[in-house]
């Protein structure tokens, strides 16, 4: 496999092959909580934050499992680990602003079953990235997964403030929304590799 660099695979995970528009994986926070700016920030924030440390607890545990030859526990190990590290990001979200907390409501819980941070994990170790390459792909996949957020927030809230017919309204205006932005998106297409 040639190398890559580390902005290449920043920028193909960030904006190529976003993983909400692009992979279609995350779609439920995606969806839910991107009807205000600041929350869907924050969302994006805490999943950038997971997507981290699941990448570099991904490249270790694949590191281990393969020198024990156990790689048939890559999948469990993974989930364990974004379980671990979803419930110690709401236990901060929780005691540092209960406000946000309550604004995410379940769809924070819900980072756990997010298939774009099992799905970054899977990725990373299937395409064999070093360590700095995990940490590069896990940050454009974070901040492209806050990207798709925060545009889709920015969207809606315009939205509210315009005449929208009575049978787009609610989650079909979501939905054509977010088809728009998908599509807009496969413009970056033509330049990754």
């Amino acid at each position: 496999m040639p190398e890559q660099g580390l902005g290449s695979i920043f920028l193909n995970a960030c904006l190529i092959n976003n993983f909400v528009l692009a992979y279609f994986l995350g779609l439920c926070p995606f969806l839910g909580v991107s009807n205000r700016l600041e929350t869907a920030t924050r969302m994006g924030a805490a999943v950038s934050f997971v997507m981290l440390v699941a990448s570099v607890c991904a490249f270790g545990i694949e590191r281990v499992l393969v020198a024990i030859d156990a790689p048939y526990l890559r999948l469990i190990s993974f989930i364990v680990v974004i379980a671990s590290t979803v419930q110690l990001v709401e236990m901060f979200i929780r005691k540092t602003s209960p406000t946000l907390f309550r604004s995410l409501g379940i769809f924070l819980p819900l980072i756990t079953t997010n298939c774009a941070i099992l799905g970054l994990a899977l990725f990373q170790t299937n395409k064999g990235y070093s360590f700095s390459q995990s940490i590069a792909y896990a940050l454009g996949a974070g901040a492209g997964f806050t990207l798709a957020l925060v545009l889709m927030a920015g969207l809606r809230e315009k939205l509210d403030l315009a005449p929208v017919p009575d049978p787009v309204r609610g989650t079909a205006l979501a939905l054509v929304l977010a088809g728009i932005l998908s599509m807009a998106f496969m413009g970056f297409a033509g330049l990754g590799v």
